[in-house]
């Protein structure tokens, strides 16, 4: 009787200990391969944190790392996916650069979370590249973003066995992004009556110029200006850079100057040479030698920012579209130029 007593409370015991959880990881595993790499280093960025991993030959990379639990940013070199990492998350990921957002794919623990940013990336894509909706009239500014917003809640509505806070967190940033807009919209109904097409443009005075000595927009009387307001720490500024490359091209030897504005910092002032030196950033680079007084004319909160100006020294566009903007080209085929 002892005996069986005694069997019997191993067995209880054996049965207790396989049905305990095994105790959640402390890091995240990442591993995956990239087709046509654009470098050989990877970066996991998160607030105040930076991991690197190494690409090898074959485009695989394997690491592990302790997070934040939280948003995150994978960064190649020249394109930039939102991820969501906590650890205890297990990814393997796959992607070909030459696709990037539309290609990357995550398997194992966490997928579905960062699966479902992949496909809210290329909805906010596809809905929200149009800067033009900002120019709607109020009513059917409304009605527009009240189809756009359905359309991101329906994703998210759509995804299985997402965690309650991150989902909670999800329909925060969809109402402050709507809220932002509404802001955007506000912003350029002041830009139609403040900057005006036809009212003279706000100038500098005396801009370092890369190439040497220094230049004021009243060195480009007769030529309509493109103005790129832009900083080296910049990520929506880098991005630009490839399609302001083609823009600049296509119109060579036109009646119009491409004109960068660094605004960075004396501290980084080593850094914007450098970058227009390696990049071979084309057109007209000025540094502003941290004068505000242009962009505060121009009430620039926020860069990327472009402006258009006219061959008299006035404004075509305060806000004009960005050169990965279709309407661009459309806007700048129209000028006699």
């Amino acid at each position: 009787m002892t005996n069986k007593i005694a069997n019997m409370c191993v067995v209880l015991l054996f049965i207790f200990l396989s049905c305990k959880e095994a105790p959640k990881k402390d890091y995240v595993t990442i591993s995956g391969t990239i087709t046509s790499k654009n470098s050989d280093t990877l970066y996991i960025l998160g607030r105040g944190f930076t991991k690197r991993m190494l690409v090898d030959d074959n485009g695989f990379f394997s690491d592990t790392l302790k997070v934040t639990n939280g948003e995150h940013t994978l960064y190649d070199g020249k394109e930039l996916s939102a991820m969501h990492l906590n650890n205890g998350y297990n990814l393997k990921i796959t992607l070909d650069t030459e696709a990037f957002d539309e290609t990357i794919t995550y398997e194992g623990v966490g997928a579905e979370t960062n699966n479902y940013l992949v496909e809210r990336t290329l909805l906010h894509e596809k809905l929200l590249s149009d800067t033009s909706i900002i120019k709607l009239e109020k009513e059917a500014f409304n009605i527009k973003t009240t189809e756009i917003f359905k359309q991101f809640h329906d994703l998210l509505k759509s995804k299985k066995g997402l965690d309650t806070n991150f989902v909670t967190s999800q329909k925060k940033q969809l109402a402050e992004l709507e809220k932002k807009m509404q802001k955007q919209r506000e912003k350029q109904q002041y830009f139609v009556t403040a900057f005006a097409k036809g009212k003279v443009s706000p100038k500098f005075t005396d801009y370092e110029n890369y190439l040497g000595g220094t230049t004021s927009l009243d060195d480009f009387n007769g030529k309509y200006v493109y103005i790129d307001i832009w900083a080296t720490w910049c990520g929506p500024c880098k991005k630009e850079i490839p399609y302001l490359k083609k823009v600049e091209e296509q119109y060579r030897n036109k009646n119009i100057e491409f004109v960068s504005i660094s605004t960075d910092r004396a501290k980084d002032y080593d850094t914007w040479k450098n970058m227009v030196k390696e990049e071979e950033l084309s057109g007209v680079q000025l540094y502003a030698k941290e004068d505000t007084t242009f962009t505060n004319a121009y009430k620039v909160n926020g860069i990327p920012r472009f402006i258009l100006i006219d061959p008299q020294g006035n404004i075509v566009d305060a806000n004009a579209p960005r050169p990965s903007d279709k309407t661009l080209v459309e806007l700048l085929n129209e000028l006699s130029l």
